[in-house]
């Protein structure tokens, strides 16, 4: 069963720090078998609010190929290149 990691970014910045994460994480996703469904594009919300400007969609082929991406060395080094420099909620969703 495939897993989704979505990402709503309410804002980052553009540091060097940003910059080099932005061209490091997507080689972190391929060893996990995840792609991207939606990097960013435009945000029409039509019910509720929405407090994001950037959205990110990542499908994997299961929820433990999920976890290991986000667990594993090579995000953890790319996601230290962010710390500071984004505000942004990140969760491991099941799919159907």
């Amino acid at each position: 069963m495939s897993a989704y990691v979505l990402v709503n970014v309410r804002s980052f910045d553009d540091s060097d720090g940003m910059k080099r994460y932005s061209a490091t994480f997507p080689a972190t996703l391929e060893a996990y078998g995840g792609r991207f469904v939606i990097r960013g594009g435009d945000i029409e919300a039509r019910e509720g609010g929405w407090d994001g400007t950037w959205l990110v969609v990542i499908e994997f082929p299961s929820m433990s190929q999920a976890r290991q991406w986000y667990e594993s060395p090579e995000y953890r080094r790319a996601a230290a290149l962010r710390e500071g420099h984004a505000d942004l909620d990140l969760v491991i969703v099941d799919g159907l």
